[in-house]
């Protein structure tokens, strides 16, 4: 289970390795969004857990929510409109 500092680290590690010109640019965001990806979808708290919302004409969304609705709901916080979602997944590890 990756943690929040395990998470933290790898970015740190992406940034560093990109810094230093061991890898480039596209490689550096690759390891950015695995890391944020492992995280949230590892993430199990409680009645919480991570879902993807699949808005209508919109890139998925990946939150952490009590329930597929509740996760509609905040991601139409994070985009500031109100949401159709085509699928609403809860994603597990």
């Amino acid at each position: 289970m990756m943690d929040r500092i395990s998470a933290v680290r790898n970015v740190e590690d992406a940034l560093a390795a990109f810094e230093e010109g061991e890898i480039d640019l596209e490689t550096a965001e690759q390891r950015v969004v695995a890391a944020v990806r492992t995280y949230a979808t590892e993430y199990e708290s409680g009645d919480s857990a991570a879902y993807r919302v699949d808005p209508v004409d919109r890139e998925p969304v990946v939150v952490v929510a009590s329930s597929p609705d509740d996760a509609v709901e905040q991601v139409e916080s994070i985009l500031d409109e109100a949401v159709v979602a085509e699928a609403v997944e809860r994603i597990s590890a």
